[in-house]
This record gives C-alpha cells, structure tokens and sequence, in this order.
C-alpha cells in the first residue's frame, strides 16, 4: 500500500511509542497525587512540557496539554474572546472547521464575525486583514497551513499587523508542525494550536500554545490541572509522546519538496484537465492537491485504493459530507469543480518511486 493521506493521520514513530511505554504501564501515577508514585508522572509531564515550550521558544508555563487540535483551536478562539471586552472575531474562509464553528458558536452568543476572502491560491491578503481590524476585535486566528490544499500563510506579516493594534493573534498550526518554524516569536503569534497525530504521535493528545498575560478563559473546568487552563486528569504518556514527536521533527525538507514539485509537474503534464490547486510555491512540503473537471473525486480515490494507493478528497473532518469543500469554494473554485478534487499528502519516508508510481495510474485512469 501507498499511503498518501498524512494530513489525516500519520503512522505513530516507533521512538514516540518507546518514550511513552513507561507511562503506560509501571510509571501509572496520576500527577496530581502527592506521593512518589504521582510525583514521577509529575515529572515526566513537565519534562514534556519544557521539551515542546523549547521547540516553540516559549516557556514552558505557556504550554497547555489538549485532547487534540480541535480543543486547542476551541479553546483559544473562544477563550481568548470570552476573556477579552472586545466582541469582535476575525478567522479566515479557508480555516479548519474547529476555527470557523468555534467563530460561527461566539456569533450565537453575540459577537460580530468577520471571515476574511482569500486569493484563488488559498492566501490571505495582508491588506484585507489591516482593513478588516476594529478597536474592539477580541482575537485574530488565521492558520499557518491549509489542511486541504497545503497553502502556507504569511503568518509574521500578518501577526505584525496585528501586534500595532494590540490584538491577540492564534494560529491553527497542525498541519504546519513538522515542516514549518514553530518559533512563536519570529512568527509574532500569541496562541498556537498542535495536534499530536499529525507528527507521528498518537491521536488524542494536543498541544495550546498561550502566551503568558493573554487572558483567556478556560473552557473546561474542575481540578484546576494545567495550572487552572485545562482541567481534567492529565494523560501524561501521551504527552510524553507528542513532546518526542516534536523533538523528531525535522523542519523543512529540500528532498520532499523536490519529489512533490516532480510529482504535480507529472500529474499536470499527463493527466487531462488536471489543475493544481492551492499555492503553487507556498505550500507545505508533502501536499499536492488537485482538481479533475469531468471525474468524481470520490471515484478516483475508489480507482486509486484498488491499485493499492490511499489518498482523500479533502479534510478528513468532513468526511461523509456530500458538500464541496468550503476552502476550495473560498478560493473560488465553482461546487461542481470543488466536488473533483483529490489530496496527495505525504512524509519524508515516501518515495519517488511511490509517487511516479501513483502519477502513472492517474495517467491511467485518465482522472
């Protein structure tokens, strides 16, 4: 099989697995427990909590361990908003469902919402930010990277515009961890989201970068674990687990980015109709996403899984959905079209002879 759908989960490293089995057997304690037992949990958490705040350049008292993505990106968007006076909220069109429902849910309870348009390429213009800010915008969440189509955001531009105004600024940074700089201060972010399965972690853990005097209301409450941030029972193998992952990850990659220009240049001269979509230089390194006008989406992948290639048609949060995808409509492209489209995405253990193979059968197929 060749699997081209990391952007929906990757494979859990054998070294995250190795450095969480002692936390899922003899070291059992729950690290809010007084005594030895507890107190090695403790430990071990923190130690993971001082290894991802280094990865970010932020400290570790900033750093929150989450459920995942979708309950840090939940958690900044509305508590930094439920924190703040303002009651204004500005995402992008092109964000994850996690940020727009988050936005959409503030807008039930009152707050004035601005979704910001996007360029045919998936990017948002700085300019359309600058003019979108009002004195009472509460909080500014634009993501690093596109899920989808893999466009990168100009995120220290942006953050730059609105740290002149004062505003909190969070970045959905899932998709972009592992390949991007997570550097919370060259990208001039205030909140941060990770998710642990997207690197090579487990599912179910999750990272929420907040800087320290941004107020942001907690959404669950209780124990007061996460230094009152996050209440619950800590699970702390997982967050031993997600803080490897980090520690693992290897940036940026020439080679990927060589195979994935080789393998959209193959797929575009060869398959008919064929349109790439997304940024064509600023996306992330193992994402290759298109169109095929005249073809189901959903057929093609059924084609392609047959011949042994898994892929998808989109974000795997929408999976089940018969809608076209609402970042492949932001950027303009028309329901009927949006409705063709195909995700490639992929590590740095993937192949140029795994690719060549997967462009070959979509020649095949005619897509």
């Amino acid at each position: 099989m060749i699997y081209l759908d990391e952007a929906a989960t990757t494979p859990v490293k054998r070294e995250v697995l190795e450095a969480m089995w002692p936390y899922l057997g003899p070291e059992f304690g729950n690290p809010s427990s007084h005594h030895e037992v507890g107190e090695a949990a403790r430990e071990a958490l923190e130690r993971a909590r001082a290894d991802v705040a280094s990865v970010l350049g932020a400290r570790a008292s900033e750093i929150t361990f989450t459920s995942g993505g979708t309950e840090s990106d939940n958690a900044a968007v509305k508590g930094i908003a439920l924190a703040s006076t303002g009651r204004h909220v500005i995402v992008s069109a092109v964000e994850h469902p996690a940020v727009l429902e988050s936005a959409a849910w503030l807008g039930r309870i009152g707050y004035d919402i601005t979704v910001l348009p996007v360029r045919p390429d998936g990017g948002v213009e700085p300019r359309t930010l600058a003019e979108a800010l009002r004195d009472d915008t509460a909080v500014v969440s634009i993501q690093l990277a596109n899920n989808e189509v893999g466009t990168i955001q100009p995120i220290a531009e942006l953050s730059r515009i609105t740290g002149k105004r004062g505003v909190p600024f969070h970045t959905d940074a899932v998709q972009a961890a592992g390949w991007l700089d997570l550097d919370v201060d060259r990208l001039g972010v205030q909140a941060m989201s990770i998710s642990g399965h997207k690197l090579g972690a487990p599912k179910g853990i999750g990272i929420l970068y907040v800087r320290r005097r941004v107020p942001c209301e907690p959404l669950l409450h209780g124990g007061g674990q996460e230094a009152g941030r996050r209440s619950g029972t800590e699970n702390v193998a997982a967050a031993v687990g997600i803080a490897a992952a980090l520690r693992l990850a290897g940036g940026l990659a020439d080679d990927v980015v060589r195979r994935r220009d080789a393998f959209i240049a193959r797929v575009l001269a060869e398959v008919p109709g064929a349109e790439l979509t997304g940024h064509p230089v600023a996306r992330l390194p193992g994402s290759a996403s298109f169109v095929f006008p005249g073809r189901s989406g959903e057929s093609i992948l059924l084609d392609l899984e047959r011949r042994g290639i898994v892929s998808s048609s989109g974000s795997a949060c929408a999976a089940g959905s018969d809608e076209p995808s609402h970042v492949l409509t932001a950027m303009g492209c028309p329901a009927e079209i949006a409705q063709t489209a195909v995700r490639f995405t992929f590590g740095r253990g993937t192949t140029a002879e795994e690719l060549d193979r997967v462009a070959d059968e979509l020649a095949a197929l005619g897509a």
